[in-house]
């Protein structure tokens, strides 16, 4: 197969998939190396395609109509699960979390949490690599960029989020 015909498949398979898909998955689907579907990835977004990596792998990023709010939290590492399960149990999607670093200024990562299961590989993942949060930069101090369908469910998890104690 060559490359723009792969290419073209990754892009349809992204957009067909609700779920990220890892490089490693992508690279069994079409028999070439995790580092031939970074290229390729590269090349569908110098294109334009709005593909962005996520810790649970690629996906494609088109906007819908959704509603988006930051939120600016401060909790325990002990907290974590339970923030983002508060989050997504009523229906938001977690987008990223950022810091505002003293030295580097802004640190992103995208997240696209959107259920339970996400959460369970995303901290499995901080364990398994004795990764640091990015909140344990400024002391628990963080942002949540978070979207859902409506206003009303934003209003909801500020809400829930508020009573335990998790807003700044």
């Amino acid at each position: 197969m060559e490359g723009l015909q792969r290419r073209n498949k990754i892009k349809k398979l992204l957009t067909e998939s609700d779920e990220p898909m890892t490089g490693s998955r992508l690279a069994k689907t079409f028999s070439v190396s995790r580092q031939v579907i970074v290229q390729d990835i590269a090349l569908l977004r110098a294109k334009g395609c709005k593909i962005i990596s996520t810790s649970n792998g690629y996906m494609i990023y088109e906007s819908k109509k959704e509603y988006t709010k930051l939120l600016a939290v401060k909790h325990t590492k002990e907290d974590i699960r339970e923030e983002l399960e508060t989050i997504i149990d009523f229906g938001a999607t977690i987008v990223n979390v950022m810091v505002i670093h003293p030295v580097y200024g802004e640190i992103t990562a995208n997240l696209m949490l959107s259920s339970r299961k996400h959460i369970d590989d995303f901290i499995k993942k901080l364990q398994n690599n004795e990764s640091i949060p990015l909140m344990r930069l400024k002391n628990g101090e963080h942002y949540h960029l978070i979207k859902a369908n409506d206003d009303k469910t934003l209003e909801l998890v500020e809400k829930e989020l508020e009573k335990k104690n998790f807003l700044i």
